[in-house]
């Protein structure tokens, strides 16, 4: 046999052999290693969050970039966070109230909803695939989350779901929104914030050869993701007409930026009421595919209506009766 030991060489030619075999196995390993092709699955819901994948974005040959986070803000907002723990985004921070800013609005009207408009009609030639319009503070009540926290919220979320659908709200919970907030046809006044008896005139203006819905419902708060494709369905001239509402129409800032604020998701081919159901909602926009969800509306330990607007200081480590709180875990008690 060709192996066999025989004779005072045996023992050496053994090593020989297995010292032949030890190179090429190393030498298949590498091969392996960094010639053979990774299969990824573009529909993973890993619960880390999609910013793990860090580096494999390419660029986008017409704009230069993939994925950006567009953000209004004002001067004394602390944004810092945005860039601490999503790095590999692009940014774009306009601050509506000071004009010397690198971004900013020429009206500061309407909430965010001015800076929105301005950065689509801005970019509409060079969009990234990817957008999210968010607000700038990392803790603040209208983040699906349970210590109301802005970074496991985009930590979260699920890109390739996006990319699927177009459109999807940064918010699953129906408190606050759905299923149906404002009856166009219907409304009276109830108080200064709710935008209810004026949204019918709003709809018109901006959608002049829609019929008016009958009932309106989306979760707040105008935080929600879109892909180039989705905005460029409409063409640049309904955003300038868009935002040329916004600047004439004689309804103040707050009123206008809510009429704004329930029309995003029409503005985007949805229908007039866009509730997901919650468990849905959850699993495919932040991969959180186990909760428990008793109704089509919540899921247990995710989010609870704060009992003021503001946060208390310390936040959320200090809770709203100043106890000392654990943000590592449970809910916060309200």
């Amino acid at each position: 046999m060709l192996f066999a030991p025989s004779g005072p060489q045996g023992p050496r030619r053994r090593n020989r052999i297995k010292a032949i075999l030890t190179t090429v196995g190393i030498v298949l390993a590498i091969y392996l290693f960094f010639f053979q092709p990774a299969h990824k699955n573009p529909a993973r819901t890993d619960r880390g969050s999609y910013a793990q994948q860090r580096g494999t974005d390419k660029p986008d040959t017409a704009s230069g970039k993939r994925k950006e986070l567009v953000v209004a803000s004002m001067k004394d907002d602390n944004t810092s966070w945005l860039y601490e723990f999503f790095p590999d985004w692009t940014k774009s921070v306009y601050v509506v109230d000071d004009k010397q800013a690198p971004l900013t609005v020429t009206l500061n009207k309407g909430r965010e909803s001015m800076v929105y408009l301005t950065y689509i009609i801005d970019h509409y030639d060079t969009l990234p695939d990817t957008m999210l319009f968010i607000h700038s503070q990392r803790f603040q009540w209208h983040n699906d989350d349970p210590y109301y926290d802005g970074v496991p919220m985009l930590r979260n979320f699920q890109i390739p779901y996006l990319q699927q659908q177009g459109y999807v709200n940064i918010r699953c919970v129906w408190t606050l929104g759905c299923p149906g907030e404002i009856h166009p046809l219907t409304d009276t006044h109830r108080n200064a914030v709710h935008a209810g008896e004026y949204f019918k005139d709003g709809f018109m203006e901006l959608f002049p050869d829609t019929p008016v819905p009958d009932m309106v419902g989306v979760s707040c708060c105008a935080q929600f993701g879109v892909t180039r494709s989705k905005v460029r369905e409409r063409p640049k001239s309904d955003y300038e007409q868009f935002r040329t509402w916004l600047a004439e129409t004689s309804l103040p800032d707050d009123l206008s930026g809510r009429i704004m604020e329930y029309s995003w998701h029409m503005i985007f081919g949805q229908e007039a009421v866009h509730c997901p159901n919650a468990e849905h909602c959850y699993c495919k926009v932040f991969g959180l595919c186990d909760l428990s969800c008793p109704w089509e509306g919540a899921c247990d330990g995710r989010y609870i209506l704060p009992p003021y607007a503001s946060l208390p200081k310390g936040w959320p480590y200090i809770g709203w009766k100043g106890q000392k709180q654990d943000p590592s875990h449970g809910m916060p008690e309200s």
